[in-house]
Parts: structure tokens; C-alpha cells; sequence
């Protein structure tokens, strides 16, 4: 039998045009997610294939390599199985994931050290960094055009200006993810691969492989929805599957939203094991899990396309953020004016986008007061 997904509507920009911007921002209010159509995206299939082939080679790599590049406050490097909790309320221990961060680039040389199984190929990282940062520049300013920003102050280019990574440094990170296949003694039952969480920034971009399913988001309640739901997101919505590659699935953040008083959604979502590969155990009656979510077995039929959950699971995330020192100020479109509802936490303080995002580091990571002055003086605020 089929499982229910999500309605997320596939968007073609290759010919981009004020309604293809209606369209971006309809979908973003609606969803808080969209698919972009892998056509003019700057993207190949080789490109991506090979960004896979690395990703899967650092992973498979010794651990003592990967710890000479572990993740600190700078948010750049390995982040160890488990070190990571998105959802503390609901997990037991941290994500069951391995992921690395890459920061901005100079030169197409890296700015911060990478293991030397990467070394030979930081231009070829660093030129798929930059596709994802030109991705992200051409949907900000379709979400301008949608959102109807007079020209006069600022227009197509409001969002862009300040993206621009020749003014300052921003948050921006290039995230490869490695979800490895359970042992016999995990999934618990409240053991995650990525738990229930919002994205922090401005845009994600995400990079998934055809049959490894896992991602699902929290669906809001609708007449035909009641109650808010875990619905699962396919790699390969229906119209794609003749495609170069899967659709780039995109996702507003957290600061986004903020941004926008609150008119384009920062959707929850998680990544959950879609299939026991050993055992039942986690499950209950009817395959349900503690977290309230169904598995999907292998060769489950989604949405008319088969999914395999069982087997490692790689992904690769872009978080786009503002340039770091960009104030959060209302953002000058009617459609949010309309609303009654100003960027902004009610106090009146408008942060800078180097403050909202150090704030949810400090959550994710558990930083203490001591690791917050130390981010403080690496971006040269103290």
C-alpha cells in the first residue's frame, strides 16, 4: 500500500518571470518548502554525482582523520555521531548522523582545515559551494519579485545585497551528511536520525539520492488534515522522474521567516529510520513508532515511486545566510505590511543575523557562556 506525502508543489525556474516569483512565494507561505526543477539550475548530474563520491569517501574514512578537523565554534568540520541534538525534548541521545561542514571559501582554497582525503579536491568543492550560493542568489530574487519590493528601495535585489560575500562574512555553510545504517542494538525507540527541527537561516538547499527515504515534515492541520502530521517527502515527486537528477528541494529558515514577520513558514521536519533492518523492535502495532511516524519498508510505493529506507543514507545541505552583520529590519513589501505582523521577537531590538544564528548554535551544540564570547571573538565582535 501507499503512504501519504506531502503536497509540496515542483517549480520550474528555468525561465524565470514574475509569476514564477507569485509561485515561489505562494508555495513558501503555503509549505515552507518547494521543489526547483533540476533545469537551469547551474547544476549537472555529474557535478553532483561526484560531490556524492567524496561525501562517501571522507565518511568511510579513519576516525582519527576525521577528528583532526572536528567541529568547534566556528561551526566548520566533522560533527561525530551523536554530538548533535535538534529535538532534546524527544531524544534520548544525539542525532544518529555524521556530517561536515564546509565554510566560505577563498580563492578556491578552503579557510579552515579539511582531512586530507579531501585535499586533491577543495576546487571542486569549492566551485560546487559557489553553484549553491548563485542558486540561492537567483531564488532570492524571484522571492523579491514575489513579495513585490518596490524598486525604489532595493527591489529583485533586496535579498541579494545582502548575501553578498565581497561585503562581510555570513553563517553560510556547505553541510555533507552521512546517516550510516543501523546496528543491531539501535534504533531505540526514541533514536532519530535527524530530530524534529526548523532550519536557522535565510534558504536551505537540499541534495538527495533516488530510494533513500527518511526526510518528513510536520504538516500543518487543513480540512483534509486535522491534526498536524509527520508526512514523508519523496526524492522524486510525481513529473521528475525523467529528470537529470532529483529536484533541489528547498526549504525557508528560521531567520527567513523571522525576516518576513512570519509570512513565508519555517517548517519542521526530521529524518527518521524509515525501515527496521533488524528486528521490529522499535515498532509498534502497524509499524508505528514512538515518534508517530510509519516506517516505510523496503520497496514501499510513495507516491507511485519506490523507496528504499534500509542501507546508509547521504544528503548534501547548503544553509544560506545573510552577511553576518545585516540588521533584521522589516522588509519593505506590502504583501508583509498587510499583515500587521513586523520582523521581529515584539521587544523592539532588531538583531543582526550574526546574533539570531549564534543563539541557535549555542542551543543545537550546547554552548555555555564561554563558547558564546569565544564565537563573539572569532567574528571580531569583542
Amino acid at each position: 500500500m501507499g503512504q501519504e506525502t506531502s503536497p509540496i508543489p515542483v517549480i520550474d525556474i528555468s525561465e524565470p518571470s514574475d509569476q514564477t516569483g507569485h509561485e515561489l512565494v505562494d508555495a513558501a507561505a503555503r509549505y515552507g518548502f518547494v521543489f526547483i526543477k533540476s533545469k537551469s539550475v547551474g547544476f549537472t548530474a555529474d557535478v553532483i554525482d561526484q560531490m556524492f563520491a567524496l561525501s562517501r569517501k571522507f565518511f568511510h574514512s579513519p576516525d582519527e582523520e576525521k577528528e583532526s578537523c572536528r567541529i568547534g565554534v566556528e561551526n566548520a568540520g566533522w560533527s561525530a555521531m551523536h554530538s548533535e541534538v535538534l529535538d532534546p525534548e524527544h531524544q534520548e541521545r544525539g542525532d544518529y548522523k555524521e556530517a561536515f561542514n564546509f565554510k566560505a571559501f577563498k580563492d578556491s582554497k578552503a579557510q579552515q582545515p579539511i582531512p586530507k582525503s579531501l585535499e586533491p579536491n577543495e576546487t571542486q568543492i569549492s566551485h560546487f559551494y559557489d553553484l549553491c550560493h548563485q542558486l540561492c542568489i537567483k531564488l532570492l530574487e524571484l522571492f523579491a519579485i514575489g513579495l513585490k519590493i518596490d524598486p525604489s528601495q532595493g527591489g529583485s535585489t533586496w535579498f541579494s545585497s545582502r548575501h553578498d560575500p565581497s561585503k562581510s562574512p555570513s553563517g553560510t555553510v556547505l553541510r555533507i551528511l552521512y546517516y550510516p545504517t543501523p546496528t543491531s542494538s539501535s534504533p531505540s525507540t526514541k533514536s532519530i536520525r535527524a530530530g524534529a527541527h526548523s532550519d536557522y537561516g535565510t534558504l536551505t538547499l537540499l541534495f538527495r539520492l533516488p530510494h533513500q527515504a527518511g526526510l518528513e515534515i510536520l504538516a500543518p492541520t487543513s480540512p483534509s488534515n486535522p491534526t498536524e502530521s509527520w508526512v514523508p517527502v519523496p526524492v522524486l515527486p510525481p513529473g521528475t522522474e525523467s529528470d537529470p537528477f532529483p529536484p533541489i528541494l528547498v526549504n525557508i529558515a528560521d531567520l527567513l521567516s523571522h525576516w518576513t514577520g512570519g509570512l513565508l513558514k519555517s517548517t519542521v521536519h526530521r529524518v527518521v529510520f524509515p525501515t527496521a533492518t533488524e528486528g521490529n523492535s522499535a515498532e509498534g502495532a502497524n509499524g508505528e513508532l514512538a515518534n508517530g511516524s510509519t516506517r516505510i519498508s523496503d520497496g514501499e510505493v510513495v507516491n507511485g515511486h519506490t523507496e528504499r529506507g534500509s542501507g546508509d543514507r547521504y544528503s548534501i545541505a547548503f544553509f544560506l545566510h545573510p552577511n553576518r552583520d545585516t540588521p533584521l529590519v522589516p522588509i519593505p513589501s506590502p504583501l508583509i505590511q498587510s499583515r500587521g505582523k513586523p520582523a521581529g521577537n515584539g521587544t523592539g531590538k532588531v538583531m543582526t543575523a550574526n546574533e539570531h544564528l549564534m543563539g541557535r548554535l549555542a542551543a543545537t551544540y550546547g554552548w555555555g557562556k564561554e563558547d558564546v564570547e569565544a564565537r563573539r571573538e572569532l567574528d571580531g565582535e569583542v
